[in-house]
């Protein structure tokens, strides 16, 4: 018999033989024509490859753009909105608001807290002293004593007829 190692070197020799014969063959039996076919194929398959990623690039720079267009517009929204708090509120509120939103926005407050004036509301009725005010829960309402006596059916007992 045959040493192991004379039948692994032909077993390799055979092989790439094989193989040789195998990729003449294939060239030959694939006409040319379909070989540029296939190359056109796929230059054109990487041409849509690099456009679709250039696309791709595309929308998100327009996205990140936008994005920073609509933030520009809530500072802007949020600053008029805290300008507007300053000016037509008290100074409490609008740096509340103020402080919910950037505090760079450069907005100063036009009033300190030793200017504003603390009044009573324009519609509040001052009290005496000894009543109870307007806001009070009970006010306007009677004990059921001063009811009684207030009533006219109860200012005076009727009179129940006798029977003889």
């Amino acid at each position: 018999m045959f040493s192991l190692e004379i039948l692994l070197m032909i077993s390799a020799i055979v092989f790439c033989v094989g193989g040789l014969i195998g990729a003449v063959i294939s060239r030959s039996l694939v006409p040319p024509e379909q070989q540029r076919d296939l190359e056109k194929s796929l230059d054109l398959a990487r041409q849509e490859l690099n456009q679709y990623q250039q696309e791709v690039a595309q929308h998100f720079a327009d996205t990140s753009k936008l994005v920073n267009n609509l933030t520009q517009s809530y500072r802007e929204v949020h600053e008029h909105l805290a300008k507007g708090a300053i000016s037509l509120t008290n100074s409490e509120i609008g740096r509340d608001m103020l402080a919910t939103g950037d505090p760079h926005l450069g907005i100063e407050a036009k009033f300190e807290m030793d200017d504003i004036k603390y009044e009573a509301p324009k519609d509040w009725a001052p009290k005496t002293p000894g009543q109870k005010g307007t806001l009070s829960e009970d006010y306007g309402l009677k004990d059921d004593d001063e009811l009684h006596a207030q009533h006219p059916l109860h200012a005076t007992k009727p009179k129940t007829k006798t029977t003889s």
